[in-house]
């Protein structure tokens, strides 16, 4: 009995990774500019000098983060607030945990007139799996 509830809580572990870190690689052009989601080694690349934006909450935030990255949660009210304050026409990258809030922000900041939105594709998980350091 003990085997087998092992193997099932292996099962939904399985699947939950591989269905948080689902999000392809892709490019949406919408109304105002574009949203690109891309790998751990493109979002190193092209993110370096530019604005780096952590949507998850402050202590998932202390935990770890991208270097450079600057925290405003993605649930706090003033979220939109807080990303118009920055240039619509630069770049700007964002990440989440897992990329599944990412994927809500960044419709909203392309939809709020950034020309360039970078998502990581499978979030802060991805960026660890391959590799890529933290700063906790």
């Amino acid at each position: 009995m003990k085997t087998l509830l092992k193997y099932t809580c292996l099962l939904f572990l399985t699947i939950t990774v591989i269905s948080c870190n689902n999000k392809k690689l892709s490019k949406t052009v919408t109304k105002f500019g574009e949203i690109n989601v891309i790998s751990p080694a493109s979002f190193k690349e092209k993110s370096k000098d530019q604005t780096i934006i952590d949507i998850r909450t402050p202590r998932e935030f202390t935990v770890g983060h991208i270097e450079g990255a600057k925290n405003i949660n993605f649930f706090d009210k003033s979220f939109l607030e807080q990303i118009s304050k920055f240039d619509k026409n630069k770049p700007i990258f964002l990440y989440c945990r897992s990329g599944n809030r990412t994927a809500s922000a960044s419709k909203k900041i392309a939809n709020q007139g950034f020309k360039e939105v970078y998502d990581l594709q499978g979030g802060v998980m991805n960026w660890l799996k391959n590799n890529q350091q933290i700063i906790e």
